[in-house]
């Protein structure tokens, strides 16, 4: 039986949950600069636990500067294999209310300045990404919500904008046309890279306020989603260790071979940094 070994991106809260036990602090280099910040790994039950802050401890990085590439490659170079991204997020119906959670199914992209590939500089690669997320890690994270009394929804379409600026009630209410759930600033690229590096990932968007589309209540302010955040994430470290018993050390999904017929480059054309580079990705399949 070969280790768990689960990524969180999230919130620095989240590795300081009960029954984590030998939290070390683990620095790490990569192709592509520095992570957000060193990662935190320790022990839950027999799974291995990594956690980095998104945002860098004291929330110091906006959305738009986190190095989305480090950080993913990061986690894999750390042996990661399931990322569960913690998501702060604002809901788009009505009946997902603030505290209430959603674990998502799909992602609009709707960024404009961000690096979202590995490929690049030599190497061209389509990886398939019709269903962005896990499902066999979302079934395991609804499944896990339920057992401990969460609020959850099962399934919904995250929105992802460039911000730091929350929306103009415009947009809010366009996006609500459109169909959305929730609205965040953090899932792309970050679940894109992880399909690249061959990593499942899911997300728990907590919900921390409606948008400014509910004129009924109160504009979006930065105090109100901390209140409701603060309340979130005890539910969500209550989620991420039931998960964590629930996790199969083998994983069946596609996520573990998304790659495979991803490259279109002649590998005789790949520069060597680019094959040295991305070899934790991309060596399997022998270039």
């Amino acid at each position: 039986m070969s280790e768990i070994i689960i990524g969180v991106i999230g919130g620095s809260g989240l590795y300081e949950m009960e029954g984590l036990r030998a939290v070390k602090e683990v620095k790490v280099k990569t192709p592509f600069g520095n992570p957000s910040d060193a990662y935190m790994v320790g022990k839950l039950g027999d799974a291995k636990m990594v956690f980095l802050p998104r945002h860098g401890r004291g929330h110091r990085l906006l959305p738009s500067e986190l190095n989305y590439r480090a950080n993913i490659y990061g986690m894999k170079k750390l042996g990661v294999e399931w990322i569960i991204s913690v998501s702060a997020v604002g809901s788009m119906r009505e009946d997902i209310k603030p505290g209430h959670i959603v674990v998502v199914d799909q992602f609009f992209d709707r960024t404009k300045a961000r690096v979202s590939s590995f490929f690049g500089n030599g190497i061209v690669g389509h990886v398939e990404f019709a269903d962005p997320v896990c499902p066999n890690l979302s079934r395991v994270l609804y499944e896990a919500g339920q057992d401990v009394g969460a609020t959850i929804h099962k399934g919904g379409i995250y929105i992802c904008i460039e911000g730091p600026q929350f929306s103009t009630r415009a947009e809010s209410k366009i996006y609500r046309k459109w169909g959305v759930d929730v609205i965040g600033m953090t899932n792309i690229p970050e679940a894109k890279l992880a399909r690249e590096a061959e990593i499942c990932y899911a997300t728990l968007a907590l919900s921390t306020d409606y948008d400014c589309w509910h004129e009924t209540e109160e504009s979006v302010t930065v105090e109100m989603i901390l209140d409701t955040l603060k309340k979130n994430v005890a539910t969500a470290k209550a989620i991420i260790k039931e998960a964590v018993l629930k996790i199969s050390d083998h994983r069946t999904c596609k996520c573990t071979t998304a790659m495979k017929y991803a490259v279109i480059t002649d590998k005789k054309k790949i520069p060597a940094k680019i094959k040295k580079d991305l070899k934790i990705i991309l060596g399997k399949y022998g270039i």
